[in-house]
Order: C-alpha cells, then sequence, then structure tokens
C-alpha cells in the first residue's frame, strides 16, 4: 500500500508541475514595476541561506546526543524536513500560512498553489523592498525547521514514515494556522498587538509542546540514559544553529537596516549570556562544567531571544538569555525523565525558552527599538497591554498545539503504527529503519 501511495503522491506531482502553466492561473504583472532595494534583496538571500543551515546543524546538534546506533536516523530526520516541507509549502503551505485570510485563523492556498502569483516583480505588503518569492522561501526556512525540531523529544523510538506523516500534517494543521495568525496582518494575534519577532509562538512554542505530546503519545524507550555518541557533533551542531540563527533573527527585519544590527547584536548576547548561566548554574549545583551543557545553553538562549530580537535593548538581551537558562536548567533538572521520556529535552529548552522569551517581550518592547511597538510597550515601561496580549498569546497557543499534536500523533498511529517494535529498537533505527551504521 505505501508503494503505491508514494507513486501516486510522485506521479501528481509530476503531472501538475508538467501543467502547471494551463491549470494555474498566472497573475499578472502591474504595469508600473515594483522598485526593489538591492541592498535589502542581497541581505534576505544571505539570510535564507543561513537559516537553512540550521537544520543540519541541528542534526548535528541531536545526531551527537543520541546513542551511536541511532545518529543517521536522528540526522536524517532534520535533511528530510528540509526535502519534505520545502515542495509542501511551494505546493500549498505558504498558501495556508500568507494567503488572504479565513477568519483571521488560517489562510486562503488557492491563489498561490505551486507558487502561483508568488514572483520577482510582487512583493508580500511588509516587505515591500524585496521580491515576494524571496519572502516566500525565507519563511519557508522557519517551516522546515520547526518539525526538526520536535524529533528530539521521539528519538530513538519513532518509525521513520510515521515521522514523515506526522510532519506533513504538523505544517498544514498546527504550522501554517500558527504562522497566519502572527505574522499576517490580518491574523487574529497580529491584530491583538501580539509581538513575536522571529518565531517564539509559531516556530519554537509550537515545536516544543509537540515534543511533549510525542514523549507522553510514543511513551519511554527501552533504555533511557544512553552515553551520547559524538559531543564534537554537538558543538559543531551548536556553531552552525549559532551561525544560522543571525539569519533567523536578523533576517527578520526583512531588510538590511539599523533593526536587522540591533536583532543581530540582540542574539549574540543572548546565547552568550545563556551559555554561561547555564555552565555556572551547572557548577553552583555540584556538577562539571560540560561541553553539552554549553551548547544546551546556548541554544536555549538562541530560543528566548528570537520573539524579542527586534524589540528589546541590548542589556534587556543579556537578562532574557541570562534568566532562560537558569529557568530551563532547573526544568531540565525536576522534568519527570522516568514517566515522560523526552528524550533530547525538547520542550524543557524550545517550549520553555519560547514560553520565556514571549513573556520577557512583553516586559521589555521599547518603541525606542522598533516604533512598531507603538505605546504598547513592555511591563517595564509601565504599560501592561502587552504583557497581557503575550501572556494571552502564549496560554493559546500552548492549548492548541499540545491538543493538535497528540491528535495528530493519535491519527497517523491509526494509519501507521508511530512506533518501532522492541527488537528494532534493540537493534537501532540506522541498521532498522535505514540499513545503515557509522
Amino acid at each position: 500500500m505505501r508503494k503505491i501511495i508514494l507513486s501516486v503522491i510522485l506521479i501528481t506531482i509530476l503531472v501538475l508541475t508538467f501543467i502547471s502553466n494551463f491549470i494555474i492561473a498566472d497573475n499578472p504583472i502591474p504595469a508600473e514595476a515594483v522598485k526593489f532595494d538591492t541592498g535589502d534583496t542581497a541581505w534576505m538571500i544571505v539570510a535564507t541561506a543561513f537559516v537553512l543551515l540550521m537544520t543540519p546543524g541541528l542534526g548535528f546538534f541531536y545526531g551527537g546526543m543520541v546513542g551511536k546506533k541511532n545518529v543517521i536516523s536522528t540526522m536524517l530526520q532534520s535533511f528530510m524536513a528540509m526535502v519534505i516541507v520545502t515542495i509542501l509549502w511551494t505546493v500549498v503551505a505558504f498558501g495556508l500560512a500568507f494567503g488572504p485570510t479565513i477568519g483571521g485563523i488560517i489562510g486562503d492556498p488557492s491563489q498561490n498553489l505551486f507558487f502561483a502569483g508568488v514572483g520577482t516583480n510582487t512583493a508580500w505588503s511588509l516587505a515591500p523592498t524585496i521580491p515576494f518569492i524571496l519572502f516566500a522561501l525565507f519563511q519557508a526556512k522557519f517551516a522546515i525547521i520547526t518539525p526538526a525540531l520536535i524529533t528530539g523529544a521521539f528519538a530513538e523510538r519513532i518509525r521513520f514514515w510515521a515521522y514523515l506523516l506526522f510532519m506533513v500534517l504538523f505544517i498544514i494543521l498546527i504550522y501554517a494556522p500558527l504562522a497566519h495568525m502572527t505574522w499576517h496582518p490580518d491574523g487574529v494575534f497580529f491584530k491583538m498587538g501580539v509581538l513575536d519577532f522571529a518565531g517564539g509562538t509559531v516556530v519554537h512554542m509550537s515545536a516544543g509542546w509537540a515534543a511533549l505530546a510525542g514523549a507522553i503519545f510514543l511513551g519511554k524507550r527501552k533504555v533511557q540514559k544512553v552515553n551520547p555518541a559524538r559531543i564534537t557533533y554537538v558543538l559543531l551542531g551548536t556553531g552552525l544553529l549559532w551561525f544560522g540563527w543571525f539569519g533567523f533573527n536578523a533576517g527578520s527585519a526583512l531588510g538590511a537596516n539599523g533593526l536587522a544590527a540591533q536583532a543581530l547584536g540582540t542574539t549574540t548576547v543572548a546565547a552568550a549570556a545563556a551559555a554561561m548561566a547555564w555552565v555556572f548554574l551547572d557548577k553552583i549545583l555540584g556538577h562539571k562544567l560540560s561541553a553539552l551543557g554549553a551548547c544546551i545553553g546556548a541554544v536555549v538562549g538562541l530560543v528566548a531571544i528570537t520573539p524579542a530580537a527586534g524589540f528589546v535593548s541590548i542589556p534587556h538581551a543579556i537578562f532574557i538569555g541570562l534568566f532562560s537558562a537558569i529557568v530551563s536548567n532547573i526544568v531540565v533538572s525536576k522534568f519527570p525523565k522516568g514517566k515522560i521520556d523526552d528524550a533530547l529535552d525538547v520542550f524543557a529548552c524550545h517550549g520553555v525558552g519560547g514560553m520565556v522569551g514571549m513573556l520577557l517581550t512583553g516586559v521589555f518592547a521599547s518603541k525606542a527599538i522598533n516604533p512598531a511597538v507603538g505605546d504598547n510597550q513592555g511591563l517595564i515601561f509601565g504599560t501592561p497591554t502587552l504583557f497581557i496580549n503575550q501572556l494571552t498569546a502564549l496560554v493559546i497557543v500552548s492549548i492548541f498545539a499540545f491538543v493538535a499534536s497528540y491528535a495528530l500523533f493519535f491519527i497517523v498511529n491509526k494509519i501507521t503504527p508511530l512506533r518501532v517494535t522492541e527488537e528494532k529498537e534493540e537493534l537501532g533505527l540506522d541498521i532498522s529503519q535505514h540499513g545503515e551504521f557509522l
């Protein structure tokens, strides 16, 4: 049956793309040519490439943490996110996220099927200085890394084909609505005044809550404590993530401007502060200063500053990095690992880090940094409205992402088993799922 389904998918895409000029409406180019800024365009091309690099970086980050017999499978899960989500985004998901609104919840994909109307002579309303296709491709990289983040929670025990099906459903039913609600001018969160510069709700909270749902649904591994296969992979992955995150956050300014420079600065110091706080706290608690701890701390800081990057000052970014690392470190140490097997602490790092970042955006966002903040500044400036909006969005997104993700795991499991057999888990996913090994 799987062979038939995969054959149908390939043949359908082949046929539709071959005859696309006959079945997809071609939006006419307006008579007056759009004038794009070459500097903005150049920067956004680079930023898009930066963000794409984060996903293989995540593969190294996760791959180094799992046991040796699951390294290839874990890294391949990230790589296949680049493959599957790219096509899915082009065919339908971009329209779901950024198409004309349907109730402020989801976009109408009909106008942008196969990137119809997404070309080099039109522009997105909030990014008028770069081609529309560049904005769409930049956003694709955010969609790619989000399901890849989830994989760390159910590492070493998920069937690969079931993961691919979950990833497709997650992008369509969870990621796209959240992106629309948060970043589309007609989205409900956008209209509420919720601030999410580069993906605290859309990327990290959605991934964190989905990770928790997956860890609960799939159950524990037979052997939960494994020696990391390659700490050097983790270090390499962290470096690639940190590098790529400059595109993630600074690129979200959607131009080569002062706001991009500010986001670059806040991202740099938050990551450094969080790595420092993590290893210092480990030492205070009687643990050794580890490479693994430094890497996890840096990533937590990157996660936490993501929603705030273009809204806060450098000193407040340092505070966000320090505070998020302390909170996540405590959550990791107190997490009920014997009952819930979140293999690589995705919820404690990405979910909690994203929530801390969202709330602290409501505390520190300043119109002096970004005029778009307006009069509803952060709580520290004496106006509570933004903080209340951030908290409201946090609660709604948390409930939606967890419940919807758990439902998707349930549905996928009914279609095809999510978890490998005990024998295949014991053998390792590299061999049992892919016939390869280190």
